[in-house]
């Protein structure tokens, strides 16, 4: 089981550097679509992925053009505010793709309107416009790993052992 997470256009280094630890922790696949609003060797995005790097598996594309032509007939999923259906009505598969769009903007209007039956949302109250990016792609990502059984992840901890 692996996922694909793609950030469109990441602006802040710290949630990408909190995704790239979610990715490499969850064995996720972290793809990037420029431009991104820091440089890759950013502090502040090395030390929120603190020592995972070695982990992880991450792709960088030009454009949304290079990212769709280069991953032709995947299945994704956009992750918007503006969806009707939310994350947990979703059928996740091995290898699918969850998109998460730039902090200040989410994901292009064209890139929603031409996948609305792909579109997923995280419920939240109405007066709140969204949830901090990285958290987001935690809830999806986890749930997702939740529909497939946790494919390869330790589901209980080998560190403790409790004594009566």
């Amino acid at each position: 089981m692996s996922l694909n997470i793609v950030l469109h256009e990441p602006e802040i280094p710290q949630n990408t550097g909190n995704i790239a630890r979610t990715c490499a922790a969850t064995g996720s696949k972290l793809h990037i679509i420029k431009p991104m609003g820091f440089e890759i060797d950013d502090k502040k995005l090395k030390r929120a992925g603190l020592d995972y790097w070695h982990m992880l598996s991450i792709t960088y594309y030009e454009n949304l053009e290079d990212f769709f032509k280069k991953n032709e007939g995947g299945n994704f999923y956009f992750c918007t505010t503006k969806a009707p259906n939310t994350y947990s009505e979703a059928t996740f598969s091995d290898g699918d793709f969850l998109f998460f769009g730039k902090e200040t903007k989410g994901l292009p209007e064209s890139l929603l309107s031409e996948n609305l039956d792909k579109c997923i949302r995280i419920p939240m109250v109405s007066d709140a416009r969204s949830l901090n990016l990285s958290n987001s792609v935690a809830i999806v990502v986890y749930e997702a790993l939740r529909q497939t059984g946790y494919f390869n992840l330790m589901e209980k901890s080998d560190y403790l052992t409790l004594v009566k």
